[in-house]
């Protein structure tokens, strides 16, 4: 008798667990459904067990929360998204017409002391126009839920045309970089206007922050390296040189765009970029994926 209600409370015991088991597998695949889609649908269990559903319940709470947040998230960023097209619109139109009135004075005859005055409003609005571009650009970007069309890119020539595209401006500020570019030809799936983009971006953030130098490499893996002499950045600040409208002072005329658009493309591509400090040195890596066969 004794033996057989022990089996009896054991079997009770192993149908308990069985039924306990399959309620969490429940609440883990509702759980991760529900992160995957955005369904206002929640969790629902098939089982009785109070704990469980108190379980499922308090996740059902946290779920709404989490589904109330993201969508005030993405309203958030899509008036801030209209927001930059509106404003940078807006400012280059002002700006074209300030730039025809410059053009037209610049050929009348005028005191010396004037010319400076308008070279110098010229130079300042020549700032502004690139940098209102700039934000426009992010802009149209940001819009364009569309995917990039993509070719089999030999990313040596990509990164060679950049250089020499930016040779003149780096020699102006000083900087005379070393490259080294492996012989083997890297070859990545990716939009070509794109990758050139990147570089370009890269390359201006280091006449912007550089002390001097600039080394560029890629590498037979098909990394790609930039780093340069930053004394005055700080491992704060570089964690920091990815986000969106960030600047730190040694940077002037900037958005704060340009690694934020550089990252962006980066990940279309389905690649990665980081930012490091190694002693003085900031090291921005870009590591795309080979082509997958």
């Amino acid at each position: 008798m004794v033996y057989g209600l022990l089996c009896a409370v054991i079997a009770a015991l192993c149908i308990k667990i069985y039924l306990l088991k399959k309620t969490a597998r429940e609440i883990s695949d509702g759980f991760e459904d529900r992160l995957k889609t955005d369904t206002n649908t929640l969790i629902n269990i098939s089982s009785r067990d109070k704990d469980m559903r108190l379980l499922a319940n308090n996740i059902n709470s946290q779920l709404r929360i989490l589904r109330q947040e993201h969508h005030r998230y993405t309203m958030g960023d899509i008036e801030l998204k209209a927001a930059i097209t509106n404003i940078s619109h807006d400012l280059r139109t002002p700006l074209t017409a300030i730039c025809g009135y410059l053009d037209v004075m610049k050929k009348i005859e005028k005191p010396e002391r004037i010319e400076k005055y308008l070279g110098i409003i010229s130079n300042r609005t020549d700032v502004m126009k690139q940098l209102t571009e700039e934000l426009f650009k992010y802009s149209v970007m940001l819009s364009n839920d569309e995917s990039e069309e993509k070719e089999d890119v030999i990313v040596n020539q990509v990164l060679e045309d950049s250089i020499m595209g930016y040779y003149a401006a780096l020699t102006e500020k000083g900087i005379v970089p070393k490259i080294h570019i492996t012989e083997k030809k890297i070859i990545r799936r990716v939009n070509r206007s794109s990758l050139s983009r990147i570089f370009s971006n890269l390359i201006n953030n280091a006449i912007k922050y550089s002390d001097g130098d600039l080394d560029i490499a890629l590498l037979d893996s098909g990394e790609i390296k930039f780093s340069n002499t930053a004394v005055r950045l700080t491992p704060v600040q570089v964690e920091h040189l990815f986000d969106r409208f960030y600047t730190v002072e040694t940077a002037r005329n900037s958005t704060g765009l340009g690694l934020s658009i550089a990252r962006t493309l980066t990940e279309k591509s389905d690649g990665s970029i980081t930012a490091k400090k190694t002693g003085n040195k900031l090291v921005i890596e870009i590591k795309i994926p080979p082509i997958s066969r």
